[in-house]
């Protein structure tokens, strides 16, 4: 009938099951000496559900014997206070513990006002010796004042607070003071604050200070405290507001100031004032900064700028930037309209400043010289931009008579004008004019003449009837000389290899089929090179007819085909259904879409696939030829459909550079 005793026998010895941790410990340990030392034991435990039981151990005829017996009556009840005598001795020593662990000093004093109890913090405090010395001689901490208003405290059954100074480790120091009564005792501890009073102290000096210096800042500052209050402003504030000191030192709410000043005027014109008055005031909640310009109805511009603080309030910025903002305005227009008339002369302009550093130039004087705007824009000394340009006049007395019209310090500077014939055969005017401040202007005039223009014009007419004459010789030269042999070497490599001409043993037609090949390939060449010069001449007519896109994909593998397979290479030719038929050429067709597959093939590994795809696009037929190479370096995408381009790229297919270009 024991709350919490097992009820199957075997779990009786599970003692951590039912038993409180305590009262398991003390019936091992019972146990354990009666089975050692055959000491008999009886003790009360208590279960983990509130019951009591009495535990009666004996040793009898070489066996342990234990019973278990429950308790009532004064038994239960004695076992009762001697678990909750148990427990306040715990709770005692662990707050003596946590106490004596503080550094504050804390004691206890008996009813009759002796202390009882002081912990090592207090003995430290008094320099006494141990905590029984400071009871055996009274030692207090409180003067007699103090604890005279203790006492007063007390009596009337009142807590004492106060913030006192007391001689602590022989030191004066500010503590914070707190007594309880407790039952006619009292309990106290003296919290050192001395480093805190030092620091509050410095705060309001600090904070006196920072105020004296805002007050003479030329910038509005109100700050706000957490409840929405001017907690302070500035002389500043005072004057761009024009609000009535006295009302301030109130310190009104921070949206009865925006109504204030809506009420005289002072603030910009918005279509929906209470939602931007809540959009302001929203920033205590949010703790956004706030940043916007307010243009008044009086025409002045005020910059706002607030920032939260860290107690929650708000310091407001107000800068009247009107001035600022009409000189700027002006010094803008008048620059952006010399910059746009400088810019737009052909005359190329410098302004050299009198330390002789480039102060203002424009886009001419910048395309003249072939210098980067960026680098002009660092103001480089005119001995800095003469070394920049001998690259293109290396005439150095012409720029030394420029650098002294620049640098010189005679007040009678005159005026400099030549002309300059460059590396690059351009001819550049040039004046050099002193200016009133002291700073020289030289402006640069590209004077080259029409006749060297048209000379080049005519040259390069020449070079070309001449290039044209060239290629149609090279068209027909090639036609005879290069295509009919080749076909002859094809056709008797065909007549060898037909069993009419006797029976060939494999290395002999293994020879013929690389004759073949080679020749094909040859021809293959001979035609690209035949195409590109027809094409350049003008000379090439495409047949345009309709042309089946699933016939002209097929011819083009055809041509291929085995040397995909010698490769072991796949093909994959995917046409949309929606792509049948468009018109072109169909040889060219085929030509182009097989030179892109030896292409693909000679980047190609042994086991990759290459694809070939057709498809509509924008009312045009599409192919793609796609395959698993190494692909091409972004350098040299641009380069690949030159003549003659031919590169690797860690590959084993080199070819003559025409395929692509064609």
């Amino acid at each position: 009938g024991v709350a919490g005793l097992p009820t199957q026998q075997k779990d009786l010895l599970l003692f951590g099951t039912w038993l409180e941790l305590a009262s398991a410990q003390q019936l091992k340990k019972g146990l354990d000496v009666l089975f050692a030392e055959g000491h008999s034991f009886t003790l009360l435990l208590k279960t983990v559900r509130g019951g009591y039981i009495e535990a009666d151990g004996r040793a009898g005829g070489g066996r342990a014997i234990l019973r278990l017996r429950a308790v009532a009556g004064r038994k239960q009840d004695l076992a009762k206070i001697l678990d909750q005598h148990r427990q306040l001795v715990r709770d005692t020593i662990a707050g003596r513990t946590l106490l004596n662990a503080l550094p504050m000093p804390a004691w206890f004093r008996g009813a009759d006002g002796r202390l009882e109890w002081v912990n090592e913090a207090y003995v430290k405090a008094v320099d006494a010796g141990s905590g029984a010395e400071v009871r055996e001689r009274q030692i207090e901490l409180l003067e007699t004042r103090q604890r005279e208003a203790v006492k007063v405290a007390l009596d009337k059954g009142a807590a004492y607070r106060d913030r006192v100074h007391l001689i602590s480790e022989g030191a004066r120091k500010a503590h914070d003071v707190v007594i309880l009564p407790l039952d006619g005792a009292a309990v106290g501890a003296a919290i050192d604050v001395a480093a805190l009073e030092t620091a509050q102290g410095e705060l309001v000096r600090h904070v006196a200070a920072y105020e004296r210096t805002l007050d003479r800042v030329a910038t509005g500052v109100a700050i706000f405290g957490p409840d929405q209050r001017l907690a302070f402003f500035n002389e500043a504030y005072l004057k761009l507001w024009l609000l009535d000191a006295d009302w301030l030192a109130s310190k009104p709410s921070d949206g009865e100031i925006l109504d204030r000043l809506r009420e005289l005027s002072r603030l910009p014109e918005v279509g929906n004032y209470r939602d931007w008055r809540s959009k302001i005031l929203g920033a205590y909640r949010t703790g956004t900064d706030y940043d916007d310009w307010w243009h008044l109805l009086d025409g002045r511009t005020i910059h706002v700028v607030s920032a939260q603080r860290p107690d929650g309030g708000l310091t407001y910025l107000y800068d009247d930037v009107t001035e600022r903002f009409a000189l700027e305005s002006r010094y803008n227009a008048l620059i952006d309209a010399q910059r746009e008339t400088l810019d737009n002369l052909k005359e190329g302009v410098a302004v050299f400043a009198t330390d002789g550093r480039l102060k203002l130039f424009n886009s001419a004087f910048a395309q003249i010289w072939r210098l980067s705007r960026s680098t002009l824009g660092e103001g480089p000394h005119i001995d800095e931009f003469i070394t920049q340009c001998l690259g293109l006049y290396d005439d150095m007395p012409t720029w030394a008579g420029i650098s002294r019209a620049v640098t010189g310090i005679s007040d009678r500077r005159q005026p400099l004008a030549a002309q300059m014939t460059r590396a690059d055969q351009a001819v550049i005017d040039f004046a050099v004019s002193p200016l009133p401040d002291g700073a020289t202007l030289i402006t640069f005039v590209n004077v080259t003449d029409t006749k060297r223009y048209e000379q080049t014009l005519i040259e390069r007419n020449d070079a070309l009837v001449a290039a044209d004459r060239l290629k149609n010789q090279f068209i027909s030269h090639v036609s005879y000389e290069l295509r009919t042999p080749l076909t002859n070497i094809i056709g008797f490599g065909e007549l060898l290899s037909s069993p009419r001409t006797g029976e060939l043993n494999s290395k002999q037609r293994e020879y013929l089929s690389d004759i073949a090949a080679s020749s094909r390939t040859l021809l293959a060449i001979i035609n690209d090179i035949l195409d590109l010069a027809t094409i350049d001449a003008g000379a090439l007519e495409l047949k345009l007819a309709p042309v089946k896109v699933a016939a002209v994909i097929d011819t083009a593998v055809l041509g291929i085909r085995d040397r995909a397979s010698r490769a072991r290479l796949n093909l994959d030719i995917a046409v949309a259904d929606d792509t049948q038929e468009f018109i072109a050429d169909e040889s060219r067709v085929r030509q182009v879409l097989y030179n892109l597959l030896s292409n693909a093939i000679g980047f190609s590994k042994p086991g990759d696939t290459i694809g070939i795809k057709a498809w509509r696009e924008a009312g045009m037929t599409a192919f793609m030829i796609e395959d698993s190479g190494v692909g091409i370096p972004k350098e040299q995408q641009m380069r690949v459909l030159e003549r003659f381009e031919s590169r690797s790229q860690g590959s084993k297919h080199r070819g003559a550079g025409l395929g692509l270009s064609i």
